[in-house]
């Protein structure tokens, strides 16, 4: 049996994998509460994670399509209910 030893993660890595699930919190908790405020910051979470890289870049991309739909979504929400943006 042939096994492939698990190698250890830099800081780094780690790191960008709790931007990118943070920017997944933040994003998805900006549909509810203030789009405009923050869903870009979230964004930037995640574009920080993806320059990162590492081993969540994969997760770092997810968090960037669920900022993506989270803007458009909140925005839009944001409209109908007449909500705030700010």
């Amino acid at each position: 049996m042939s096994v492939t030893p698990y190698g250890r993660s830099r800081p780094a890595e780690t790191l960008a994998g709790f931007l990118a699930a943070v920017s997944i919190f933040v994003c998805l908790t900006g549909v509810a509460y203030r789009p405009l405020r923050l869903i870009p910051f979230g964004i930037l979470l995640a574009l920080i994670a993806i320059g990162i890289g590492g081993r969540s870049e994969r997760l770092a991309t997810v968090a960037v399509a669920v900022g993506a739909a989270s803007f458009a979504v909140g925005m839009a929400v944001a409209v109908v209910t007449s909500h705030p943006l700010w």
